[in-house]
């Protein structure tokens, strides 16, 4: 975002919201609120206060292997008070996708146990065949040669393919690790076929989820994430404000200086964060 003189405004300190204000905060999770598990400097503190101001927070992860009662848990483990319903996981973009497309159909899982037992307690009908009418890739610490050939031997023209979320890469303790989208590009590489769906934000999915929690226009709302080819490209496909922090993957000097957007993506951040804790003082 540029200044009419167009100097960029991004780093300058100007109010976030400008003439929109912001009614309603999308806040991503890993990199964002905590990193390896530990809470970031000053982010416990800033959900606080943008709830004083009355300002509506939702949480959103492409994490696929929690529920929002788990995210719920651990952020209050943290400090942040959080009911379940303000957690928006992959995990539940892909069992209310499921619930609404494919109620009964049954679906193979390429993903973590955990993923398997939320959507089984949704009453979906998750089986161990390749008689399958879907197939859902996801995130899988033990995904290995077989699950390829279970795939392969699954998926046909007819076939419905989805995956959890597009994250083909995450951070752990010792650095990054494979995602989900790792694990979804080696199905579609030995199937030869693209998903018809990946889930998770920036999908449309994702989007509508957040929006229909917080009850508000997209344009009184921002997001504000570490990534920008999903937490702020979900953001601005909708038309809410989109805003950066630099705790996370995305190195936000490079942004800065035009040097990342090859890198990290096509999205342009309407605002710059040096973290998550910035973020009340910048609040139009």
């Amino acid at each position: 975002m540029t200044d009419s003189d167009g100097s960029d405004d991004r780093e300058h300190g100007s109010s976030i919201g400008g003439d929109r204000s912001v009614a309603g905060v999308v806040v991503d999770l890993d990199g964002t609120v905590y990193r390896a598990g530990e809470p970031i400097p000053g982010a416990v503190e800033a959900i606080e206060r943008l709830r004083e101001l009355g300002i509506a927070v939702i949480f959103c992860s492409n994490n696929p292997t929690k529920t929002p009662t788990e995210y719920a848990e651990r952020l209050g483990s943290m400090g942040i008070e959080c009911d379940p319903e303000d957690v928006v996981p992959a995990s539940t973009v892909t069992r209310d996708y499921l619930r609404e497309h494919h109620p009964d159909d049954p679906t193979y899982l390429v993903g973590a146990p955990s993923l398997r037992t939320y959507l089984e307690d949704a009453g979906l009908d998750i089986v161990d065949t390749a008689a399958a009418s879907v197939l859902v890739a996801s995130w899988d610490e033990t995904f290995d040669y077989d699950e390829m050939q279970v795939a392969l031997d699954c998926i046909d023209e007819d076939t419905t393919f989805l995956g959890t979320d597009p994250d083909r890469t995450v951070p752990d303790d010792g650095g990054l690790m494979p995602g989900s989208g790792a694990v979804i590009a080696a199905v579609a590489g030995t199937v030869g076929r693209d998903p018809d769906r990946v889930l998770g934000k920036p999908s449309d999915e994702a989007a509508d989820a957040v929006l229909d929690r917080l009850g508000l226009p997209a344009e009184r709302c921002l997001v504000v994430g570490d990534r920008l080819d999903t937490d702020l490209a979900m953001g601005a496909s909708r038309g809410m404000t989109t805003a950066l922090v630099g705790t996370g993957v995305t190195d936000v000097t490079a942004i800065s200086n035009g040097t990342g957007s090859g890198q990290y993506g096509a999205v342009d951040p309407d605002y710059v964060l040096d973290s998550l804790a910035d973020l009340p003082g910048r609040i139009a």
